[in-house]
């Protein structure tokens, strides 16, 4: 099968060997695992971050969101047949979907959005489950539920964001803040639902106070948290929850004491890691969102298509990932 590999961490992105083409053995299925043809896939910061810091005495495929066909099945499987078309975000434990053919335990995969078509779905399952999870499960926002409260999204145009923003404003009460420091990307979060939209550019605590809010009772930090954290202590009221995804070289927690504001970590591949009791909540999650998605609720978040899913194609994605100038999310389609 065509894949797309690296075989040396740590080279710029504008190395030829940084990601390169090749064929490799097709996949065979264990028993709950789905195998996948790949229709499309999408990139996430997770993917850039693997290739520069993971040594590797092999190649390794990367790649986690991927939207395709179930081709075959394990002798356990019973959510999935073949023909079925899935949509899913991978665990950070298998090689990724950067491959023609690639297998996903059945608990962590979606049937479809059928509205949408493979590239716009690939778009949607690791900022979907982040999304979710951060929301429902680690701050415990009830649905519909939130009201007299405000939520401060920090970087809400990114791929996370652009679901969080989507989820909070359609599924809560909550008065929705988002962050972005550009023109386009300040018009695509008031597009994607938020109430207000205030600059990370500049300090956000005053911004916050101009609309009238005098703290806000949850911010959700998605990148750069360590540049913005003590704007973020300061914004936060006391009682607050403070949550983040991304990865600050250190997190001193003791300013979060004066206020007795609550931490929460996400990362949406802890349940596929360690196999949780409560690993099959992602196939729920993904489920939900489509029926969503179906009924005009949400909508994808395609940012650009960078056309077919090749190494030269990948490497233009990580090198716009790596910039931190994209807006919504990269996809790419057939091999």
């Amino acid at each position: 099968m065509k894949a797309v590999v690296y075989t040396q961490h740590g080279l710029p992105i504008d190395h030829p060997e940084a990601l390169h083409d090749m064929e490799l053995p097709a996949p065979v299925p264990g028993p709950r695992d789905l195998l996948v043809e790949v229709r499309a896939i999408s990139v996430n910061p997770v993917d850039t971050k693997v290739r520069r810091g993971a040594a590797v005495s092999a190649p390794r495929v990367l790649g986690w969101d991927a939207a395709g066909v179930v081709v075959a099945t394990g002798a356990e499987v019973s959510a999935f047949k073949p023909g079925d078309t899935v949509y899913y975000a991978g665990s950070l434990t298998r090689p990724g979907s950067y491959s023609e053919l690639h297998l996903v335990d059945e608990r962590i995969a979606g049937h479809k959005p059928a509205s949408l078509d493979f590239a716009a779905a690939a778009a949607l399952p690791l900022t979907s489950l982040t999304a979710w999870e951060l929301l429902f499960d680690r701050l415990r926002v009830p649905e519909q539920g939130g009201a007299g409260k405000s939520l401060v999204i920090v970087g809400a145009a990114g791929g996370v964001g652009s679901i969080l923003t989507q989820l909070a404003s359609k599924l809560t009460d909550l008065t929705v803040i988002g962050t972005a420091s550009r023109a386009e990307t300040r018009a695509w979060v008031r597009e994607l639902g938020a109430h207000h939209v205030i600059d990370h550019g500049q300090p956000m605590a005053p911004q916050l106070a101009a609309l009238g809010i005098a703290h806000a009772d949850i911010v959700v930090s998605l990148t750069h948290s360590e540049q913005h954290y003590a704007d973020i202590v300061e914004m936060l009221a006391p009682q607050g929850q403070f949550a983040l995804i991304d990865d600050p070289a250190t997190l001193d927690a003791m300013p979060l004491k004066r206020k007795s504001i609550s931490l929460h970590w996400e990362l949406m591949f802890t349940r596929s890691m360690y196999e949780t009791a409560d690993m099959a909540r992602q196939r729920e999650i993904l489920d939900r969102v489509a029926a969503l998605v179906d009924a005009g609720t949400l909508r994808t978040t395609v940012g650009e298509h960078f056309g077919a899913i090749t190494a030269a194609n990948l490497r233009r994605a990580h090198a716009l990932i790596e910039s931190n100038k994209a807006k919504g999310k990269i996809v790419l389609a057939g091999f």
